[in-house]
């Protein structure tokens, strides 16, 4: 960079924006700019921060790893903006990104050697004074929002600039560098509800891009949009499907208005990045506006429901994915235990012998079925209403518009995505909702029975069933000592209990549509969604930490066989009802083991007795001698 371009640049950066000429004529050697193409990596975490990353032309998107090691966008950075300055502030010299940092499109990055820098701070008191109070103030302004319910990522980055926007209620002022825009301003401000935002579910914004993104296409192919203009917005969605502008989707998850104020968020967003793209400021609604534009041949009612089914599409797959992983732990314990003899129970009672290995793999049979369950239900959402607009008549689109939206929305999600026959009725319809709920519901429950069964196998360790050693997780008790709880299971029970509730608030909102349009699919959205990821991440809390670590307790097992009641059941058919009778109540009352009776008896010698209760022998149908 020429030092005139360098310093003026430097200037308009917030944490250098304090420094005079000189100042900055100081820190402009330590300058290098290095340019990165889409799709490079600029940062890793973990890895040596060695250099202080200043955006000087372009778009990087930053993501942090999750405790599974997936990577998970976080927020976007772009012209003018530091990614790690509050590394300044920090007096230890060898520290890693805690982030990674990737390039969207072709970016330019200034380079700050870290160290030489902070030892320009110390050397100039005054510089330091002013970067260190800069900082300072970025970083209490990011702190302040993290403790806010009502926090809004945007701030975290704002400036003291601001933007005037107008709509029916008004004029209002917008943060400069919010790509939202007035009315998901005023959802912001009304829906101070669950503090769930959009951007909780990424797959949600992604498919209201996706969405956004074959609108304008459709468009375009009708000559309703030009081709300058289509491009732009459908770069600006492209980005948002790669993990950019996530921290601008702010609005809370249940609102109002029937999801108007999440179209709306994502109409503004995708406006104010295609003005930029253009090379236009942000709020030259004149350019590109987010209804006449990005909304255009849409309505709520259409465009939101497609995307929460292309959404919990892509959720159910990862769901599917990962029950798949649970049912795979669970069967490599069945194949374990599968010579382990205990006792089966009945309503709490001894029943007949079984293996510890049966008793796992009917876990993994009973969830194998889930699977096909929540594929056949998630199916029902590959039928969308786009081109319906309002109520389903399709007001406001061109009369080719519905079909030309359904194919660009195929190639677009790589879905087999079709239009209902009836448009009005789908608009008002929830019946794929409702359906898919009580897949979520019935996987619940079959995970909670085998968490019942987990905890009371594992009960003890002394005075319980003590059959199985779950993995100890962590103490159990803040009085008793060596205590230690079934904790991963107890949490998901309670994923279980919470998933059944929203399974209640599912068909309550369903059975609350009227006329033409059911206005309650915004909760109805939140709970699929919550219910989804608690699944999700309970499934695999319940692989890793849980069922991958359990091991039998051999010798219980088998004592209680040999001293059980129930083993009588078995040598009916060898020493006949009347018989096996006597011997029941016998034991009964003097409380020794059907097997050191059945010896001292004489009915069996111990070969014969013993071959008869081989796992193999007790285990299936079998005729008596």
């Amino acid at each position: 960079m020429e030092l005139a371009e360098c310093l003026a640049f430097f200037a308009s950066v917030e944490v250098l924006e304090d420094l005079s000429p000189a100042e900055l004529e100081l820190i402009a050697p330590l300058a290098t700019l290095r340019k990165y193409g889409s799709g490079e990596c600029v940062c890793r975490q973990h890895e040596p921060l060695e250099d202080l990353l200043l955006v000087k032309r372009g778009r990087l998107i930053v993501s942090q790893q999750d405790a599974q090691g997936v990577d998970q966008p976080l927020t976007s950075f772009s012209d003018g903006e530091f990614v790690n300055e509050s590394s300044i502030i920090s007096q230890t010299l060898e520290i890693e990104h805690y982030v990674t940092a990737r390039a969207i499109q072709a970016t330019e990055i200034v380079h700050f050697n870290r160290q030489r820098f902070m030892g320009l701070l110390k050397q100039y008191g005054g510089l330091s004074v002013k970067v260190y109070s800069k900082v300072a103030k970025i970083v209490s302004r990011r702190l302040q929002n993290a403790n806010s319910r009502r926090g809004n990522v945007t701030y975290l980055y704002r400036s003291k600039n601001r933007r005037w926007e107008h709509d029916l209620l008004g004029d209002r002022e917008v943060a400069a560098e919010a790509y939202y825009g007035v009315q998901t301003l005023r959802a912001l401000e009304n829906f101070d509800i669950s503090g769930v935002r959009l951007n909780l579910y990424p797959y949600f914004v992604n498919a209201l891009a996706m969405v956004k993104k074959a609108a304008v296409l459709a468009n375009h192919d009708l000559g309703l949009i030009e081709t300058e203009l289509k491009d732009a917005i459908v770069q600006a969605c492209d980005e948002i499907c790669l993990g950019a502008l996530h921290n601008q989707f702010i609005v809370d998850m249940i609102q109002g208005g029937a999801g108007t104020s999440t179209n709306m968020n994502a109409n503004e967003v995708i406006a104010n990045r295609a003005l930029e793209i253009l090379g236009r400021s942000k709020g030259e609604y004149s350019v590109c506006h987010p209804n006449n534009h990005v909304n255009l041949s849409q309505s709520t009612n259409d465009a939101y429901p497609t995307a929460i089914k292309i959404a919990t599409i892509h959720y159910n797959r990862d769901l599917v994915v990962v029950l798949r992983q649970l049912i795979g732990a669970i069967d490599q314990k069945a194949e374990a235990f599968r010579n382990v003899l205990k006792m089966g129970r009945t309503q709490l009672q001894d029943a007949v012998p079984m293996t510890l290995g049966q008793t796992f793999k009917a876990f993994s049979s009973s969830l194998k079925e889930e699977v096909g369950r929540l594929n056949h239900n998630a199916d029902m959402f590959l039928k969308i209403n786009m081109g319906g607009t309002a109520i389903g008549t399709g007001i406001n689109a061109h009369p080719d518009y519905a079909t030309k939206v359904e194919g660009h929305l195929r190639a677009v999600t790589g879905m087999p995505l079709y239009l209902a026959e009836d448009l009005i009725e789908a608009t008002a319809d929830t019946g794929a909702f409702v359906m898919y709920s009580s897949a979520l519901k019935r996987l619940s429950v079959q995970l909670s029975k085998i968490c019942n069964d987990l905890r009371l196998l594992s009960s003890g360790p002394r005075a319980g069933f003590g059959e199985i050693h779950l993995p100890a997780m962590q103490p159990g008790s803040s009085i008793m000592p060596g205590k230690v709880n079934p904790v991963i299971p107890e949490v998901v029970n309670q994923i279980a209990f919470k998933v059944i509730g929203n399974d209640l608030c599912v068909t309550m909102a369903s059975e609350a549509g009227q006329l033409e349009l059911n206005v309650m699919e915004p909760v109805i959205v939140e709970c699929l969604f919550s219910s989804v990821e608690m699944l999700k991440n309970g499934m695999r809390v319940l692989a890793d930490q849980c069922v991958a670590g359990i091991t039998a307790n051999v010798e219980k097992c088998q004592s209680y066989v040999q001293n059980s009641i129930g083993l009588v059941t078995a040598l009916n058919p060898y020493l006949g009802y009347e018989v096996s009778t006597a011997l029941a109540k016998e034991a009964l009352e003097s409380g020794r083991g059907i097997y050191e009776l059945v010896l001292e008896k004489g009915l069996l010698t111990r070969e014969t007795l013993d071959e008869i209760l081989k796992p193999e022998n007790m285990l299936g149908p079998r005729s008596g001698s």
